[in-house]
Formats: structure tokens, C-alpha cells, sequence
């Protein structure tokens, strides 16, 4: 098929037309135990069961069928700038550590369908850890490391795990943070209680080990360095994992994926949208406890035969401990990355350092950075792209989808991205913009409306909410009166070419005097200006006007905060320009300068955090934070 297809409209056409015909296809990419009998089984929407009768295993497909061919090639980069240290694996050591865990699992009870709860840094045994539950057929729960007690609890009790997967401790800035009171703590406070921990002892931090319960990796792994695990070939179906949507209140939300259609949609995305190849090197400077991380640091391009980067510490740190801007770029260089993918805010950071970082280094290897995790602003996006000279990508998804909803394909064909825009819908995905009360769709370019995703959806997607479909349906699939599909919470706009620009989330809105405004509107029109860095917009109760938009800005001369008169005449022309760029009705109350805006370690602005300090209200839990140090300085600019 897409040998025969020359353009990504036919590409695309087929795959929303004959769906069937075109993912039959994509299919090839991955090994199969059993050849599934039916590609798509949507009989009882909106649940999709893909590759039906079909059996494989992620891991065999990550790791094991390349062992053939590229035994001795990289497969797993661990580079950590926190402890200076950096080790490959090869696919035939990955293979031996993966078959080391699993044995080690095993050896603690762990089965087929069983959970494995994974709270770990961003070290190799977490790779080793996933990778073996996906071999293993048991299905792991990656949460962030560093989560706070209560919110880890809430996670054991919702997975209800046989056995926890942790380390001492992570760091981060240089900042040792130990991990196992914090697992202890939540263990006590959960009414599920797990029957062993499995534990890494990086000497980050001191580890009192609770007899009978709590295990060393190091001892087991020297009991089984021998061992050999065989592959459990799994139905297309079966549950590979769970992941909890970041934000969540109340019960924890686990989205849950299958194993075959994952496998398939990432197989194609590596080779139609990231354009990656066998024998190359992936880097994306994400998280495991993300999605992002899951996709494309350990199973993506493991699947497609790369060399994947995986990365601890800051953007900003060297291997030394000191400052280093540039050390991202000594990774390409050294490794000769074809592929990056990281975050808007991440290229925010570096922004931030000498210019002379990105002509220091040889990037030649490059193709394209991806950018996603939050909508892309113009300025961010121009300058990125004229210092590395490569095509800037963004690309639109959700850890729902799994994989992208919105890029371009340049596996497919290559085509121009445009600033502010992650692009056009991706094959598989049938998305539309409907208005957010009528369920209405709107067609007209320039019209504002909810993204949103037709059913059946792509390999990949989520099947449900784990252990809750009801949820699952009522959240996602009938907020739109009327319509049975999929809610983003996005809104956004399409062009005469059919770009996507996306606004924000729908729940992002401030209302002034009974008018919605989007905080992402505003914040774009605010980005434009030649001194802004960075920006974030929250809504703030007003007795008079029930909200009023407050805007937080980085400036990229932070003397500039200090000098009064500056300040004022800044703040004079970011209203002017937004009141002539969207009304008077959105400009802000006030402009606050800061010399940072409070993130959570994957780069997502935490505007609710903000919102809380304005309105003197709990912030709640600061756990997956950067920084908690900057929401001092916002509570003293009020």
C-alpha cells in the first residue's frame, strides 16, 4: 500500500475507507505468533478489539526478533548527566537483562495477567522491567518517580499489583530524592498491599529493607543470570498496561492498552511519521512514567530496530554535574541521533542559554526534532528551527491515543509543517470539530470548535479505563449532546488546508462578564512579543466580573524585572497587544513578571497550581513539580 501510494491524501483516504485493506497491511511490520482472522471487530462500539485471533508479544517484537540480524547493535543508550554515568546495551545484553527480570519476577509470583507496578528513575531496570513484564504477559503500571505518597496509594489500590518495582532513590538537579519511604508510606496508606517489592540500589539513598517482603535486584539477577524466558504469545487483546492520566482527582483514571494493535501502530508510526530507521538512534528526552516514554523510549523504536536514548537529568546539566546547555546536542553528536522528540517547554529552557550551543556541535545526523506534550508557539517554534535547521515537527496526542492524532507523515510524504499548527490528522483517525453544545459539526475553515475522533479508533488507542468501562464511555464518549465520539477536550480550528491548530483544553476558559475566553489564545498573542519567553494565562475569580485573565511572564532579559519603569511600559504594550489581537474583553488584569513559570518534570505548564495561588486556595499535590520553589515567587508578584 504505501508503496503504491504517492501522496499522504491517497495514504490517508485508504485508511479511513478501507480500513481493513490498509492495517492488514501495516500489520507486516511485526512479527506474529498466530495470524489474527479479522483486523477490526467494532461490533459493540465504542470498544474495538483489533487483530482478532492474532497472537504476538511486545517484547519478542522489541527485542528478540532482532537478534538475528543486529545482535550486537545498540538497543538501549542510558546516559544519566545526574551520576555521570553512561552505559549501552546491546540487543543481546538487553536480552539477557530482560530475561534476568522476568525470572526475577517469576521467581516472586509474578504470572500471566498478573500487575507489576513500576516506581522507578530514569535507569536501564526500568527499561529491563517492562520489557519483562511484556514478556512475561503480566501488565505493568508505570507511575512517575517521585510521586507522592497519596497519590502512588491511590494508584496500588486501583491496580492492585503483586509486586512493586522500585530503586532507593532518583535525583534531579543534583538533588538526591529517596524513593522507598515514599513507596513505604503509600503501601501503608493502601488498602491493597503488594506481595513483594523488587528493588534497585543505586546508593542514591538510604533503604531499610522490610523482611520476607522486600527484595534486592542485584541478588536475584545473580541468581538467574543464566536464565532464559521464553515469550508468552499473548492474544492481540491482552492488556500490555495501564498509565493514569496526569491530573486526575478522585479515583485514578488507568488507561488501558492492548498488545497487538500497540504494537502495529507503533511499528507504522516509526516508519510513516518519524521516518525512523533500523540501525539509527531514537532520542526523545521524555519520561517513562508518560506516555511519551512508553511509546518512544522503550517500545518504538526498540520495534523498529533503533538505537534508543534514554536520558536522566536536566536539559541544562552536564555529565559533570555543572552547567551545560548543551549537552542534548553532545548526545546527537556522539550518538548520531537521526531522530529527537522533546517538549516545547524544553526548547523554552534552552532558548534560554547561549546561542552558540546549536553551531557548537556537529547535528548533521539530525532529521527532525518532534515537539509535543503542549501546543507549540510560534516564536518557540522559529527559533528552534532556524538554529538546528532541520524540519521542527509538532505532533498533537493524548495518553489516551498512544500515538500521534495530528503531525505530518513524512515517511509518506514529505510536506512543509507550519508554525503554531502540529499538522493534519494522522492515518486511522477520523477527526472532526464539532461545536461543543449543539454536536454540530463544523466544516468552515476558521471555525472554532471540539476535536474530536469517530469511532472505530486506530490500532493502539485506548480499549478502556481499567476495571470501568462505564467510565470510559460516559467521560469520553458522550460529553457531545448527541454524538457518540471520542472528546479530546481540545478545542481547536482548521485552516483552508486543513492544518489543525489547537487552542487549549476546553476546560482551559476563563469566563469575563458571561464571554468564554481560552487561556491559550491569549497566551499566544502575549508569546508574539519580541521580549517573551515564556507565558502562561489562568482565570482568576473576580467579584465583579466572575473571572479576570492574569498573565505570568518570563521575560528574555530578566534584568528588565527589576527596573520599575521597564516593567510598566512592558506590561503597557503585552495588554495593547493582546486587545488588539483578540479584544478588549480578553486582555489581561494584569501582567506579573517571574523568572519562571512552575512545570511538572515532563515540561507542562501546571496552571492550575497558578490558579490556586492567585485565589489563595490548596495548591494540592506538587509531587511531579520541578521546582515548587517558583510558586513563592507568584504568590509574592499578587
Amino acid at each position: 500500500m504505501q508503496n503504491t501510494l504517492t501522496n499522504y491524501s491517497d495514504f490517508y483516504r485508504q485508511s479511513v475507507e478501507q480500513p481493513d485493506a490498509f492495517w492488514a497491511e501495516q500489520a507486516q511490520l511485526i512479527d506474529w505468533h498466530q495470524p489474527f482472522s479479522r483486523v477490526c471487530n467494532d461490533d459493540n462500539p465504542p470498544f474495538v478489539r483489533w487483530f482478532e485471533g492474532g497472537k504476538t508479544n511486545l517484547c519478542h517484537n522489541a527485542v528478540d526478533r532482532h537478534l538475528a540480524a543486529r545482535a550486537e547493535q545498540a538497543a538501549l543508550i542510558c546516559v544519566s548527566s545526574e551520576t555521570g554515568q553512561e552505559k549501552i546495551y546491546s540487543f543481546k545484553a538487553l536480552h539477557q537483562e530482560v530475561q534476568r527480570m522476568a525470572a526475577s519476577l517469576q521467581a516472586l509470583g509474578v504470572q500471566q495477567g498478573d500487575r507489576v507496578l513500576i516506581y522507578m528513575p530514569m535507569m536501564a531496570e526500568a527499561a529491563f522491567a517492562m520489557l519483562a513484564c511484556a514478556r512475561l504477559g503480566a501488565i505493568h503500571c508505570v507511575v512517575f518517580g517521585g510521586f507522592a505518597s497519596g497519590s502512588l496509594a491511590s494508584r496500588i489500590e486501583d491496580a492492585t499489583p503483586k509486586v512493586i518495582v522500585s530503586a532507593d532513590g532518583g535525583s534531579r538537579g543534583g538533588k538526591a530524592l529517596a524513593y522507598k519511604p515514599l513507596l513505604d508510606e503509600a503501601i501503608r496508606l493502601s488498602s491493597h498491599k503488594p506481595q513483594a517489592l523488587l528493588l534497585a540500589d543505586r546508593g542514591l539513598a538510604p533503604m531499610a529493607l522490610v523482611a520476607g517482603r522486600d527484595h534486592l535486584w542485584s541478588d536475584l539477577r545473580e541468581q538467574h543470570l543464566d536464565a532464559q524466558v521464553a515469550c508468552a504469545w499473548l492474544d492481540a487483546a491482552a492488556v500490555s498496561y495501564t498509565i493514569y492520566t496526569s491530573g486526575t482527582t478522585g479515583k485514578p483514571k488507568g488507561v488501558q492498552r492492548d498488545t497487538g494493535g500497540y504494537a502495529v501502530a507503533l511499528a507504522a508510526s516509526l516508519k510513516h511519521i518519524f521516518d525512523g530507521r533500523a540501525g539509527e538512534t531514537f532520542f526523545s528526552t521524555s519520561d517513562i512514567g508518560w506516555v511519551v516514554g512508553h511509546s518512544y523510549i522503550v517500545y518504538g523504536p526498540l520495534i523498529a530496530g533503533m538505537s534508543s536514548i534514554m536520558y536522566e537529568g536536566l536539559p541544562t546539566q552536564g555529565m559533570d554535574g555543572k552547567p551545560n546547555g548543551g549537552i542534548w546536542w553532545q548526545l546527537v553528536e556522539k550518538y548520531r541521533v537521526t531522530v529527537m522528540f522533546s517538549a516545547p517547554t524544553a526548547v523554552r529552557v534552552l532558548k534560554k542559554q547561549d546561542p552558540a550551543l546549536l553551531t557548537k556541535y556537529d547535528l548533521s545526523s539530525l532529521r527532525a526534532l518532534f515537539l509535543a506534550g503542549e501546543p507549540l508557539d510560534e516564536p518557540t517554534a522559529r527559533w528552534i528551527s532556524e538554529g538546528l535547521k532541520v524540519p521542527i515537527i509538532d505532533n498533537y496526542w493524548q495518553t489516551e491515543s498512544g500515538w500521534p492524532i495530528l503531525t505530518i507523515a513524512n515517511g509518506v510524504e514529505k510536506k512543509p509543517s507550519k508554525f503554531g499548527s502540529p499538522g493534519v490528522p494522522m492515518y486511522g483517525y477520523k477527526v472532526k470539530l464539532m461545536h461543543e453544545t449543539s454536536g454540530e459539526e463544523l466544516t468552515q475553515p476558521g471555525e472554532k470548535g471540539v476535536l474530536v475522533i469517530e469511532s472505530p479508533t486506530p490500532p493502539g488507542f485506548m480499549q478502556t479505563v481499567w476495571q470501568d468501562d462505564a467510565r470510559f464511555i460516559n467521560t469520553y464518549w458522550k460529553s457531545i449532546a448527541g454524538k457518540t465520539v471520542y472528546n479530546t477536550f481540545d478545542w481547536g480550528i482548521r485552516d483552508a488546508d486543513g492544518y489543525y491548530f489547537i487552542l487549549g483544553r476546553t476546560d482551559d476558559v476563563i469566563n469575563v462578564a458571561g464571554h468564554r475566553l481560552g487561556t491559550r489564545e491569549i497566551e499566544e498573542s502575549i508569546s508574539g512579543h519580541a521580549q517573551v519567553a515564556e507565558v502562561a494565562v489562568v482565570g482568576v475569580a473576580d467579584a465583579l466580573k466572575g473571572q479576570v485573565a492574569m498573565a505570568f511572564v518570563v521575560l528574555k532579559d530578566a534584568s528588565l524585572m527589576a527596573d520599575e519603569a521597564a516593567s510598566l511600559k512592558l506590561e503597557g504594550e503585552i495588554m495593547k497587544r493582546v486587545d488588539g489581537d483578540l479584544g478588549a474583553l480578553a486582555r489581561p488584569a494584569r501582567v506579573r513578571f517571574v523568572s519562571a513559570l512552575p512545570k511538572t518534570r515532563s515540561g507542562k505548564l501546571l496552571r492550575r497550581a497558578i490558579q490556586a495561588v492567585c485565589e489563595d486556595r490548596d495548591t494540592g499535590d506538587l509531587t511531579s513539580m520541578e521546582d515548587p520553589a517558583v510558586l513563592q515567587q507568584i504568590r509574592e508578584r499578587m
